[in-house]
């Protein structure tokens, strides 16, 4: 058995949305993107606590979602950092004594719990694990004009999603080197895999989708129904 701690960056605007509403706070069927993100995890008997990292002007909002929290695990609302990198260092000081820390996008509501539970079982045997899928299209690799330089062999190009999951105490070190070289990643798993940690893939689930753009907020109707009926 493992004891694990979720942290959620839920900061992004609304922009590419097309809405004035940040993207974690729109909703889709009655809730918001956040609370079916939130309530995913809390399926997940092994969760300790949520931690849910956000920006200043959205931190009440935020609390105001979840004040009702009577049931476990505890979700926690903080203020996050000026970026993401370190909002889930502030975060990380708030996860409490747990073996595993996921991290995972604020829009990403459709994980499913046996895949939680696989990418945990991976990270606490190997230390990190993430979620991901295999590329379904052929990647081509292009120069400032827009002309072809590479094409990589697709067998080998797998598609990150979250959550992204880590031992507790790799994660910490990861981000006090990173911190300490000022050096920025895309995602969690880059900086553990730069502090020299190997990083095992889990096939995810291509509905495990992040919503970035209107269409996505389509494609996302079908999927929660079909959620909803099980």
């Amino acid at each position: 058995m493992f004891t694990l701690s979720v942290i959620i960056p839920a900061a992004g605007s609304g922009i590419r949305m097309k809405s004035d509403v940040p993207k974690p706070f729109i909703k889709l069927h009655q809730k918001t993107v956040l609370e079916h993100t939130v309530e995913a995890f809390k399926q997940v008997p092994q969760v300790q606590r949520i931690v849910i990292a956000t920006s200043g002007d959205t931190l009440e909002k935020a609390r105001t979602l979840f004040s009702d929290n009577g049931s476990e695990p505890e979700v926690l609302c903080i203020e996050g950092g000026s970026e993401r990198q370190y909002s889930i260092s502030n975060a990380l000081q708030k996860v409490g004594d747990v073996d595993l820390v996921a991290i995972h996008d604020a829009v990403r509501p459709f994980v499913r719990v046996k895949d939680i539970l696989e990418c945990s079982e991976a990270a606490l045997g190997i230390g990190a694990a993430i979620l991901a899928v295999k590329a379904s299209d052929t990647i081509k690799v292009v120069d400032d004009s827009a002309f072809v330089t590479e094409t990589l062999d697709r067998g080998k190009i797998w598609l990150a999603q979250t959550p992204q999951i880590f031992r507790k105490d790799i994660l910490l070190s990861a981000y006090s080197k990173a911190l300490e070289s000022d050096l920025a990643f895309t995602d969690d798993a880059s900086l553990v895999e730069h502090a020299g940690y190997p990083v095992k893939v889990i096939p995810g689930d291509s509905r495990n989708i992040k919503l970035t753009y209107p269409n996505d907020m389509q494609r996302a109707k079908p999927i929660i129904k079909e959620l909803w009926q099980k």
